[in-house]
């Protein structure tokens, strides 16, 4: 089932403010089908909640079944921002979210009440504009090396030799994401100008150069890319499965992570998005490429975004430490010598014990005794 076809199977259930809302952002905001399914599934997920803790659904309804058709503005008035708070509560504790699942969800509950608030007047005062967005734990994304890159590349092998490693080029080499990938139709190829139109997030077009890795990899494919008993829909798409039709994303995860698992990868937490984190790593350090025109291949809207990119790789922090003008500054003191460990040969002495027991079993002499009137000599 397509993107498209799953949306409105999905909006056959939903209430009617929500089926408004998802079209707000697909027709206004043109967010893609995939971002609409997600706010969907987000939306849906906080009406079940708000229905079981009202008890308008029996106990024994599982959670996944609760009905949301029948949701309206009286049970969104009553939302309320501790409400939201326990939900959150809710969602890490029984539903096992991480922090990055929650603040997607934060972030959809925040456009929808703002749609009610500012776009359509529903609500006089949006109740969660204070809401916090889930702290999220900053760490360097997983990237193969350039030698690691190599050795994927080299693993490419079967029936499909030529397709395959010419996905594994262009997410090297571009920098795409998966549902860019398989979006690319025929017509997107420009071998002319030596460019590939990718349409992004919301519908985003954006130009980019292939290189000669790339077009030799197209070139190869198109060769032996199926011509004959392809489905009507799909005949302008680039890459095509063995069931003679668009290839899924699916099946791209597939052959990604089997070529990863040849190099002992697979299980490490390497997957298609990493291959697009390669691609910007390699660009930026390898290719000092600057950070905006990394913004533009990687098809970001803010620069942000595009500095987790830049993350510093050893050698650099290494190359960093020894730019310092002061890391050839050293002391003009002579380097004091290394005194001697001692060994088993030649003990340490006991001169200095020997001394003080002689002192100590030297008889003591007494001093003087002064006359009487006679000064002392302090």
């Amino acid at each position: 089932m397509k993107a498209q076809e799953k949306l409105q199977h999905e909006l056959a259930g939903a209430p009617e403010i929500l089926r408004q809302f998802l079209g707000y952002l697909q027709t206004i905001q043109g967010k893609s089908v995939l971002t609409v399914l997600e706010y969907y599934t987000d939306l849906r997920t906080f009406f079940r909640y708000l229905k079981r803790r009202a008890n308008l659904v029996g106990a024994d309804v599982p959670f996944s079944e609760i009905d949301i058709s029948d949701v309206g503005l009286d049970l969104i008035r009553t939302v309320t921002l501790t409400q939201v708070y326990e939900y959150m509560n809710f969602l890490a504790i029984e539903r096992g979210n991480g922090a990055a699942a929650r603040s997607r969800k934060v972030c959809s509950l925040r456009t929808f009440f703002k749609y009610l608030t500012n776009k359509v007047n529903k609500l006089a005062v949006n109740p969660i504009e204070e809401l916090d967005t889930p702290k999220l734990k900053k760490s360097l994304p997983k990237y193969l090396t350039l030698e690691q890159s190599l050795e994927l590349l080299s693993k490419v092998d079967g029936p499909y030799a030529e397709r395959d490693y010419c996905i594994l080029t262009l997410f090297l080499n571009c920098g795409m994401r998966l549902s860019e990938l398989v979006g690319i139709n025929l017509s997107d190829v420009n071998r002319g100008s030596e460019s590939l139109r990718i349409v992004g997030k919301g519908n985003k077009e954006r130009i980019v150069y292939l290189n000669g890795a790339c077009l030799d990899a197209i070139a190869r494919y198109l060769a032996v890319r199926p011509r004959d008993g392809l489905k009507a829909d799909d005949r302008n798409a680039l890459f095509i499965s063995k069931q003679m039709k668009r290839i899924s994303p699916k099946t791209v995860q597939y052959l990604v992570k089997k070529y990863l698992g040849e190099i002992d990868l697979a299980q490490e937490g390497y997957s298609v998005h990493k291959l697009r984190h390669t691609a910007a790593t390699l660009m930026y350090q390898h290719g000092n490429v600057d950070i905006r025109v990394l913004k533009d291949i990687l098809g970001h809207e803010n620069l942000g975004t595009t500095e987790i990119y830049t993350h510093l790789s050893d050698t650099q922090i290494a190359d960093a430490m020894q730019s310092n003008p002061l890391a050839n500054v050293k002391s003009r003191a002579p380097r004091p010598e290394p005194q001697p460990a001692p060994t088993p040969e030649s003990p340490p002495s006991n001169k200095r014990t020997e001394q003080d027991g002689a002192r100590k079993a030297a008889p003591k002499k007494s001093a003087p005794k002064r006359k009487s009137g006679e000064p002392s000599a302090e």
